[in-house]
């Protein structure tokens, strides 16, 4: 093995350490930063009285959601159903992600949060 093939490796092994270090020394993530569990893009932003829920849309085919409660110490819960199907909610984590194959269904959300609720109808069709 040649000297610059073993240069190349360590240069590696110290990239890989030093952004598994920053990531252990960056924390937790907030409620801002777990609200971004969702993979796709996002397609809406429902805004209500004492909390909003964003929705993604992965590759088309699923729709996600997420709660974000405004005061950080208030639970919620979020359910998201495709028309025809069942709702489906997170079961660990009320507030979502919470995931739902909709395909080209128009999808309905239901949130709660601090004693307040919010219902979208049939939305994304």
């Amino acid at each position: 093995m040649s000297g610059r093939g073993i240069r190349r490796r360590m240069a590696l092994v110290l990239a890989v350490l030093t952004t598994a270090g920053l990531l252990a020394l960056a924390g937790p993530p907030t409620s801002a930063e777990a609200a971004a569990s969702c993979a796709g893009r996002k397609v809406r932003t429902l805004t209500f009285d004492t909390g909003t829920v964003r929705v993604y849309r992965k590759g088309g085919r699923y729709v996600c959601a997420v709660l974000v409660p405004r005061k950080p110490a208030r639970k919620g819960t979020l359910r998201i159903r495709a028309w025809g199907g069942q709702w489906v909610r997170n079961e660990k984590h009320p507030a979502g992600p919470v995931t739902v194959h909709a395909g080209r269904r128009p999808v309905c959300i239901k949130a709660r949060a601090g004693g307040r609720s919010y219902d979208s109808g049939w939305i994304l069709r």
